[in-house]
């Protein structure tokens, strides 16, 4: 599993014009997954993402967590997280979760970061959207269940 968290002042979801989700400041989270990513790559992530101190505190200090902060998500899925571009210019996702399995792990996900009290807002699972981010900073962090597990 890979997230690509951006923190930003205000990030937002559209597909054919119509806002989808929006979320006023807090993490932008683009969501991918990859072969043999299970329920427990998605729960390490969600409480690695949840205590990531990311946010400025009254000294302008990173001391804070999303929850610390106050802010929302917005989850957009990205399978386009594991292309390999290896060989030749096009390409290749075959390293991405089959849709079915990822568009599981996704809902998962989502769920999870919801659990953990947060306000979760979210794009459309294979659909071709337009994503709106503000980064704040900024900040971009990259988070690989496979790299943090020693998979």
């Amino acid at each position: 599993m890979r997230v690509v968290a951006q923190r930003c002042y205000e990030a937002s979801v559209t597909i054919d014009d119509e806002n989808v989700g929006e979320i006023a400041g807090g993490l932008c989270l683009l969501v991918g997954f990859t072969h043999g990513d299970t329920e427990d790559d998605v729960a390490y992530i969600v409480q690695k993402l949840v205590g990531l101190r990311i946010f400025e505190d009254e000294a302008d200090k990173m001391n804070l967590s999303i929850k610390d902060f106050g802010g929302a998500i917005l989850s957009v899925s990205q399978f386009t997280l594991y292309a390999d571009v290896k060989k030749g210019r096009r390409p290749s996702f075959t390293n991405s979760a089959p849709p079915d399995v990822a568009s599981d792990l996704y809902d998962l996900f989502n769920k999870m970061l919801a659990a953990q009290g947060l306000v979760v807002e979210t794009g459309v699972f294979g659909a071709s959207m337009d994503v709106c981010i503000v980064n704040h900073g900024p900040v971009t962090i990259i988070l690989d269940s496979q790299e943090l597990l020693g998979k």
